[in-house]
């Protein structure tokens, strides 16, 4: 149970009291319950969360006017005001603090920027014949999960290895049940072509089985079978039969090799290493399952000056696995200062013990000596990537006469074939490089648009853009606004955008317009600002390069999600939009007809002869094309 109390100033109040003898005041109204608290600044403002086992001595704490590092001293000096909630243990305030955090992004936490999930493998059980494919998100659908894995490419590069070594479908069911010959997969040796009866479903399950015992870490066996059936076949001279054992041997062994060394003693596990340095952090997590290697990732959590080891890596397990099922195992660089809650928080999330260990000697230490040589190279090459960003976008305000170096740009393009399938997208660059969490595509819905409209597309765009961030932040206080407008676009785009920005009652971000100047030349780019003449740069001038790269970069962007919005789009089958033709029916008709595009210039007889298909029904599909037509 929640128990909460909130003794706060007036919103905006300039004259409230701040600092140590404010919280002081606190200690008469709070108990010895565990708890969460949070501090306030004088505009209400969250600056830090945190939990207690104890609620008034934690407070009493901070209501010391000495012994705090410069951090903890900076944030009690803008403290306004506190809130409390009371928990029944600390393990709901330790679960409920990470929740708050998240929610709230105090700017004297530790946060973690990245909560992106991780992709797995999945094997499904609703098809008589089940397919292998990659899966990210909720698991709602059935079927047997293996992961995570590091990164979509990691699972790619797995999907594509297993088909060669088990030759599982990967196509959707409906493409299954209108194939009326083989695929290119089944001629490149990637599918056992299940879908036109080329495997008996007996041989298909065994292959199946095989799949997900390899996928467990149970390979061994299955390699020694696939051996003896090899030199079985080779003896009663079926030696296409034996090549093709041969071949799925060798792809089983480059799975093996490609997920480098595996452990030998540790099945399951998230191998988290952690290295400070210049006042930022990299936690480098390997994830371990079925004692395979299935990648790594390294994340950089925000972090303040003053932390040490022990608080960024509690603050980052308790966000991490906010959302994320925890292994069984998480072997740690180092200690965490609460790590029996932890431990307690983590095991009620699973429903079974999770394990903390910060080894010392032995194979798990070597595991967490390789985890921590990453983190530390990767933080190395991100502080220089960092230092070079920052020179460039320094040279960026003295190249166009910035007050100040900007810290989040956002770069606009549209995309679209004749005005068909319109998106607009939205990049952003600041210090630490491309801002990917942070992109954006906007659906373009103007019906009253001409197609091929840029103008107004980009309107309507920056409109919602717009929008949203006065409804979102208000105040200007979050982050999230930019400090430069990138368009692609000459003296046009740049005017039509001044007039929105007006029209929002924002007139004090600037902007610049990357038109292609002359013979549309990289490199001869025209810039255009409001109200003033454009400019072009040297061609070898680094911020050229830097404003090439952001324009590709949304440029490439807004392609891709055209492109899947196009797929998406001619993926959509008619059929589905016929009330009374369920799945069954449509799958009779393609059957019958081989598409969708013949069964519209089918005649209503011809309709009417396809098995399961009622005179009713005929007619209803015949009118539907006809009308459309």
């Amino acid at each position: 149970m929640l128990k909460s109390t909130n003794s706060s100033v007036p919103i905006g109040d300039a004259l409230a009291p701040v600092g140590h003898e404010v919280i002081k005041g606190y200690l008469k109204t709070i108990d010895n319950s565990p708890g969460v608290y949070r501090m306030l600044d004088r505009e209400s403002r969250v600056l830090y969360v945190g939990k207690a086992r104890n609620l008034r001595a934690r407070v009493s704490n901070y209501a010391r006017p000495s012994g705090h590092n410069g951090r903890i001293s900076r944030m009690i000096s803008m403290t306004s005001s506190m809130m409390f909630l009371t928990t029944r243990t600390e393990t709901e305030a330790l679960l409920l603090e990470q929740n708050l955090i998240k929610q709230l992004k105090p700017k004297f936490n530790v946060l973690l920027r990245d909560d992106k999930s991780f992709p797995n493998i999945l094997v499904t059980t609703n098809h008589s014949f089940p397919q292998i494919k990659k899966h990210r998100g909720a698991k709602k659908e059935q079927g047997a999960y293996y992961g995570p894995f590091a990164s979509a490419g990691a699972v790619n590069r797995s999907l594509n290895q297993l088909q060669r070594v088990f030759l599982l479908r990967n196509c959707a069911d409906s493409m299954f049940e209108t194939r009326t010959r083989p695929c290119l997969l089944y001629q490149i040796k990637r599918c056992s072509g299940p879908c036109v009866s080329l495997i008996s479903k007996e041989d298909y399950d065994q292959t199946v089985k095989d799949a997900e015992r390899f996928l467990s870490g149970k390979s061994t066996d299955i390699q020694a079978r696939l051996a003896k059936e090899m030199q079985e076949a080779s003896k009663a001279l079926e030696f296409e039969k034996a090549a093709a054992l041969r071949d799925r041997i060798r792809a089983m062994t480059q799975v093996q090799t490609a997920q480098g060394i595996n452990p030998q003693n540790v099945t399951e596990a998230d191998i988290i290493a952690l290295h400070l340095e210049q006042g930022q952090a990299c936690v480098q997590v390997f994830f371990i399952r079925a004692g395979q290697n299935w990648g790594n990732r390294d994340f950089y959590p925000r972090v303040g000056e003053d932390v040490d080891a022990a608080e960024v890596l509690e603050a980052f397990l308790g966000q991490f696995y906010d959302v994320r099922e925890p292994p069984k195992q998480l072997i740690l660089s180092n200690e965490i200062e609460n790590i029996d809650l932890m431990t307690d928080a983590l095991s009620q999330k699973l429903g079974r013990k999770v394990e903390l260990l910060v080894p010392r000697r032995g194979e798990k230490a070597e595991l967490v000596d390789s985890a921590m040589r990453n983190a530390r190279e990767s933080l190395a090459r991100k502080i220089s990537e960092s230092a070079n960003q920052k020179k460039l976008l320094q040279g960026l305000a003295e190249a166009f006469d910035l007050s100040e170096a900007p810290n989040r740009i956002e770069v606009y393009d549209n995309s679209h074939i004749q005005g068909t399938n319109a998106v607009g997208g939205m990049i952003v660059a600041g210090p630490d490089g491309f801002l990917k969490n942070s992109y954006r595509k906007f659906n373009i819905r103007g019906d009253d648009l001409t197609p091929g409209d840029d103008f107004g597309m980009m309107k309507e765009v920056l409109n919602r853009r717009f929008k949203r961030l006065l409804n979102e932040d208000p105040d200007r206080d979050k982050g999230i606004w930019p400090d430069l407008l990138l368009i692609d676009g000459g003296a046009g785009h740049v005017s039509a955008v001044a007039q929105i920005m007006r029209e929002h009652g924002v007139e004090d971000i600037p902007m610049i317009g990357v038109a292609k100047g002359i013979d549309r030349n990289a490199g001869k780019e025209e810039f255009h600002r409001l109200g003033k003449r454009p400019i072009g740069l040297r061609h070898n001038d680094p911020v050229l390069y830097f404003l090439q790269r952001m324009r590709d970069e949304a440029h490439r962007f807004a392609i891709g999600t055209h492109r899947a919005k196009r797929a998406k789009s001619n993926m959509t089958n008619p059929l589905d939009e016929i009330s009374g033709v369920g799945a069954a029916r449509k799958r009779s008709l393609l059957a019958h007809f081989g598409s969708a595009k013949a069964v519209s210039r089918a005649n209503l007889g011809d309709l009417k002869a396809v098995d399961g298909v009622s005179e009713g029904l005929a007619q209803k599909v015949y009118d539907f094309f006809h009308e459309q037509g």
